[in-house]
């Protein structure tokens, strides 16, 4: 078996980050129900509704914080491409033919159930996955499954955190303003002119451009989180593995810790702070809700599988050697988890309707932990790595030893 490319440090960084930042998550979130459900819970809610410069504190979270957290998403996407697994075609054709059934299947299950309705709006929720906490749970399996499912899977969430970006630019757009818009393009331009043309390699120029554009962005009624990942490819990159000099390097290794133990922790402080009514079990049947939970535990499973499926049949891209096609339909019970990613969408799609969002986000939360559950038990008794593959130990992300290094996919 042919073997070539060692993992990279800025990629073993994410993993590692994923895994304490997934347990940080649950744990904020269980903090959040608890608190909002008790005696405090009035004082609670009501401080995350507070205005701030002329934004609820809630806003400056989902609006301001998320913009990094989607700049970084940025970021990641911009190294896949440039020297991850995104950048030869035939490697990325997998993951991408695995995110785009990841993202139409769930996406056509809740059509089905909601079209033509007051809902209609949340078919972009399960189309999600959350990276951190899909990523969180494959890495407490350790090597007990594929190191290749481990990139496979990062390369499926990165796509499909792409689609779902697209999604919310064009589809939950509010009332536009095309000069405000233009103007924010325009910072885009001039900072990419600033990378391409002037060769500018100090990062400060390009966070000041990305604040102003940020705020452009946001008065022209595009999500303000896109000015994020506009941000992240104007930015220099070099393609070099791990290039210290390089600046997206070096911003995606400083925005690691505080994104995943500050920026999304506070997220779902703020979002899931759920009061639990009476009927909240019945709620769970509603269309919607039930387009959700499909959508997540059973569409994305589908949908992953048989994209990649017909994608190897068809010949357009093969399996790695070390992965079967239960390491797949591992993975695609993992892009369940939407969490994070589901209830942003739920918070655009649903302006204004209180109590439909309150029930989406009980059911995101459901649907997310079954597919982690799931996705954790089926991979623990299914995932083992191929007879055929090197010593799985040597294929942890803790512990790569010297000449070993993980299969590229396609191979």
């Amino acid at each position: 078996m042919r073997i070539e490319k060692p993992l990279s440090t800025t990629f073993k960084q994410f993993i590692h980050s994923g895994k304490a930042g997934a347990v940080l998550l649950i744990l904020c979130t269980l903090a959040s129900l608890v608190i909002a459900n008790s005696a405090w819970g009035p004082g609670y809610l009501g401080f995350w509704h507070r205005y701030v410069a002329g934004l609820s504190i809630e806003h400056w979270v989902n609006d301001a914080l998320m913009a990094i957290f989607f700049l970084l998403i940025g970021l990641e996407l911009e190294r896949e491409l440039y020297n991850g697994e995104l950048s030869d075609i035939r490697n990325a054709m997998l993951p991408i033919m695995a995110a785009a059934g990841g993202i139409a299947v769930p996406a056509l299950i809740h059509f089905m159930l909601n079209g033509g309705t007051n809902t209609q709006a949340g078919i972009g929720i399960p189309m999600a996955t959350d990276i951190a906490f899909a990523l969180g749970v494959l890495s407490l399996l350790g090597s007990r499954v594929p190191a290749s499912l481990k990139i496979f899977l990062t390369a499926l969430a990165v796509m499909d955190d792409l689609g779902a970006i697209v999604v919310i630019a064009v589809f939950y757009t509010a009332e536009l303003s095309f000069l405000y818009l233009l103007a924010a393009l325009g910072v885009f331009a001039v900072l990419i002119a600033m990378n391409r043309v002037l060769r500018i390699m100090a990062l400060l120029p390009y966070l000041l451009g990305g604040a102003l554009m940020w705020f452009l962005m946001l008065k022209s009624g595009v999500h303000a989180t896109i000015a994020g990942v506009l941000l992240a490819f104007a930015i220099p990159y070099s393609a070099k593995q791990d290039a210290v000099e390089s600046p997206s390097h070096r911003l995606e290794n400083a925005l690691h810790t505080p994104v995943a133990f500050l920026i999304l922790p506070v997220f779902a402080l703020a979002n899931t702070g759920i009061v639990i009514g009476t009927g909240w079990a019945e709620e769970l049947l509603s269309a919607n809700s039930l387009g959700i939970l499909l959508g997540l535990v059973v569409g994305k499973p589908v949908g992953i599988f048989l994209f990649s499926f017909a994608a190897v049949a068809l010949g357009i891209c093969r399996l790695p050697l070390d992965l079967a096609w239960r390491h797949v339909l591992g993975a695609g019970l993992l892009g369940g988890i939407g969490f994070t990613m589901s209830i942003f969408i739920t918070n655009l799609a649903y302006i204004g309707q209180a109590g439909v969002i309150t029930s989406s986000k009980m059911a995101i939360l459901l649907a997310s932990l079954t597919a982690g559950l799931i996705g954790f038990c089926w991979l623990k008794f299914m995932g083992a790595p191929l007879a055929s593959d090197p010593d799985p130990d040597t294929m942890d992300f803790d512990d790569e030893p010297t000449g070993v290094n993980p299969p590229r996919l396609g191979r």
